[in-house]
């Protein structure tokens, strides 16, 4: 699996767990994993945990740079690319952030509305420039 399809396997369990406040992240992933939802893997499972777990802090940040809007005026697709994008530049250094940045795009250009994608490098643009 690519590091491309892991990813998007991240996202799905984020914007899953965006609608299902009370099931834990650990219990959507096995879930998903054994109804073949997903595949998983130590990276996909490392990359949604990871993004839950520091969700407030990551929430603050996406808050803090779009200017004007309020977390639930995002689109709940922005959001978790937002999420996972946010995770990867703060928490995983062995990813640069140029190719976080990418795939949350890409991410966006699949599943989001049109102007999402534009939003979502806006504000991955400005966070790249100041939290690292």
């Amino acid at each position: 699996m690519t590091r491309r399809e892991e990813r998007e396997q991240a996202f799905i369990l984020l914007f899953e767990k965006s609608f299902d406040g009370e099931t834990a992240v650990e219990e959507l992933y096995d879930f998903a994993v054994e109804n073949e939802a997903i595949t998983g893997s130590k990276f996909v499972k490392q990359l949604a945990f990871t993004a839950w777990e520091n969700v407030e802090e990551i929430d603050e940040i996406i808050e803090k740079y779009s200017k004007g809007w309020k977390i639930s005026r995002i689109s709940k697709v922005a959001l978790a690319v937002l999420r996972l994008a946010i995770c990867e530049i703060k928490y995983f250094d062995d990813i640069p952030v140029g190719v976080s940045i990418n795939e949350a795009v890409e991410l966006c250009k699949i599943y989001a509305a049109k102007d999402d994608s534009a939003f979502v490098n806006g504000i991955l643009g400005s966070v790249s420039r100041e939290e690292k």
